[in-house]
């Protein structure tokens, strides 16, 4: 029960960000279960004469939003977009972000900064006081991914209390592979005290591709919960 009211909450929020939607728009398409039902949704209003084209951020996203009969374009035939909607893991109050639990943050990341305003939905679960509890993903090349992990780890400890680091697995105990062909190192931190300090540490990190920590990107968020749907502007 509770997974199907979860389910719902980022339903409800995926509904009310359609409502920004506007014809003629150029969106960029989020990646994972809210950002799916999104799509969805965006998907019924094309059928019934919507006229928009949209960027997808992973091989998954493209699939779904074909599926759904939605027009799609690439960065290089439009590389600016009005509006990006997209799911997070966490959402802090600052709207500071951590994604790529689904493994396209550095597509997330690309669309996002390539808009004009970004929406993040979610359930009521995703809001936290302080980012951190959800392990950070960093996105990061296979080579010499040993020497890289010894790196992270050295600027975290720089920045503030070191985690547990751990190469994500694919099933069959393999490592991950994004659409990219990169691999991910998940962060357990459990709390991120200076989230742009994070991030600027880990951009300056040999081999870090990109991170999931989204800092100044979302302008909304849409937050579903058991009393309804609430709007957050970022101040």
């Amino acid at each position: 029960m509770l997974m199907m009211n979860a389910d719902a909450y980022k339903r409800a929020a995926a509904a009310r960000a359609v409502e920004f939607v506007r014809p003629g728009m150029r969106l960029g398409l989020g990646t994972g279960s809210t950002a799916k039902h999104f799509v969805e949704l965006i998907g019924e209003q094309v059928r019934d004469g919507l006229d928009i084209v949209a960027v997808p951020t992973s091989e998954t996203t493209l699939a779904d939003a074909k599926r759904c009969g939605i027009v799609l374009t690439t960065l290089d035939d439009t590389p600016h977009l009005d509006l990006t909607v997209d799911g997070a893991d966490e959402i802090a109050p600052d709207l500071s972000l951590v994604k790529g639990g689904g493994g396209a943050l550095l597509r997330e990341k690309i669309v996002a900064a390539a808009s004009e305003r970004m929406i993040v939905i979610a359930d009521e679960s995703k809001y936290v006081d302080a980012l951190g509890r959800y392990p950070l993903p960093i996105e990061v090349v296979p080579f010499g991914v040993a020497a890289i992990q010894r790196s992270i780890e050295a600027v975290i400890t720089r920045v503030q209390k070191a985690g547990s680091l751990t190469i994500r697995q694919a099933k069959g105990g393999h490592p991950f592979v994004t659409d990219s062909g990169h691999w991910i190192i998940d962060a357990e931190l459990g709390r991120i005290d200076d989230p742009a300090a994070l991030a600027h540490a880990l951009a300056g990190v040999p081999g870090v591709v990109e991170h999931g920590l989204f800092i100044g990107l979302a302008q909304t968020a849409i937050i579903g919960g058991p009393t309804g749907v609430r709007v957050v502007e970022r101040s």
